[in-house]
């Protein structure tokens, strides 16, 4: 993460909290309970020893998502859709063209975060303002008997762990955080299927073949029409057959699809529920702009923000989700995972306007001063999966 931090003209900076560290516990307790053993702590930067990305300071390394002033602080804009321009343009009441970052650039500077947030919510835009981290109710640990869940109700049905080899997982997700959860469960013996319609396939397909690859190695994929009965039909079907469903679409959108989440939790199904800001939220998001919003970004030498890693939400919200998976019972479950709360739950309240601690130069390379004496900054690496 630190490689991947900071200006590219500039020092790798080191991010704030303990991203790292949660995500080692996480792949320690997953494999604890599969015997499937990754480095949680590499896993969040993997994607970038495949892209070949680097630290572009308030671009994000993926460059859709960029840190811009507002009238009273910073926010967080992803332009990563091809529809995103024009919706752009709705948002600053002018037509912006095919790049839309000059007249919002302008518009934010006369606006404020609240006034981003409510009309981006509307269009539903990711965009949200920049604001100081805020003390949360920490996750519950996550052990055999208590998966992690959010604290909205979630259904629960009491009894032990089951066992993932061999259990029909159905995938709707994409991009990367549910996808890495899916993969996650397959490297443990689940069988997944991965579900997408005609209109939207995932968009990660469109990104590096290889680290697509990687996810779905040894996945079927089919392609459901929810607009057709027979579509909607085979959906429903799958999803009674499966043992564990993963999604990513708001709840309106699955009422669409037919399928109820909460009745499938009750019928004994775990269903992994993975949104940027809940269930009960309208709001859109991806990776970097949901870090960034919930707190995480790194300050340079100037006490300006500057993107922490690369969309670290989505590999942080992945392995959550395969960990409260690996743990939820046998009598079904519903698990509200907001991506927001899974990177405020790393953060410390406090100082976020501080410059971050900058590593110094060695040779080629960087360094680190720790508590233990000088760390070489690694770049990102490709993870190695084993079982135990």
């Amino acid at each position: 993460m630190v490689a991947l931090t900071g200006r590219a003209e500039g020092p790798p900076l080191v991010p704030p909290g303990r991203a790292a560290t949660v995500a080692a516990k996480l792949a320690d307790r997953f494999a604890a309970v599969t015997g499937v053993q990754v480095a949680g702590a590499q896993i969040l930067a993997e994607r970038a020893a495949y892209t070949g990305h680097r630290r572009r300071g308030a671009v994000s390394a993926g460059g859709a998502c960029r840190l811009l002033p507002t009238a009273d602080g910073w926010a967080a804009v992803s332009c990563a859709r091809p529809g995103d321009p024009a919706l752009f343009g709705a948002l600053v009441g002018e037509d912006a063209g095919d790049d839309p970052w000059p007249a919002l650039t302008g518009w934010l500077r006369e606006h404020t975060g609240a006034e981003l947030a409510q009309r981006a919510e509307l269009l539903s835009i990711a965009a949200v303002p920049i604001t100081p981290v805020a003390p949360i109710t920490p996750m519950p640990p996550i052990t055999p008997l208590a998966p992690v869940v959010a604290p909205t109700a979630p259904v629960m049905r009491r009894g032990p762990a089951r066992p993932l080899a061999g259990r029909l997982v159905a995938d709707f997700s994409a991009l990367w955080a549910g996808p890495l959860c899916a993969h996650l469960l397959g490297l443990a013996g689940a069988r997944v299927v991965k579900v997408e319609t005609p209109d939207r396939p995932d968009g990660a397909r469109s990104g590096n073949t290889a680290f697509y690859r990687l996810l779905h190695a040894g996945h079927r994929s089919v392609i459901l029409d929810p607009r057709t009965s027979g579509g909607r039909a085979e959906m429903a079907a799958l999803v009674r057959a499966a043992d564990i469903v993963i999604e990513s679409s708001r709840p309106r959108a699955l009422a669409r699809f037919g399928l109820d989440a909460a009745g499938a939790a009750a019928a004994g199904t775990t269903w992994v529920s993975i949104t940027a800001y809940g269930r009960a939220s309208d709001r859109v998001g991806f990776g970097d702009d949901v870090a960034a919003g919930a707190g995480l970004v790194a300050r340079d030498a100037d006490g300006l923000p500057v993107f922490a890693g690369d969309a670290i939400a989505d590999p942080l919200t992945g392995l959550t989700a395969a960990a409260a998976v690996a743990c939820a019972p046998a009598g079904g479950a519903l698990l509200d995972i907001a991506m927001s709360d899974v990177v405020a739950a790393t953060l410390d309240p406090a100082g976020d306007a501080k410059p971050s601690l900058a590593a110094r130069r060695d040779g080629d390379g960087w360094l680190v001063e720790g508590a233990g004496g000088a760390v070489p900054v690694a770049p990102p690496q490709k993870v190695s999966r084993a079982r135990r």
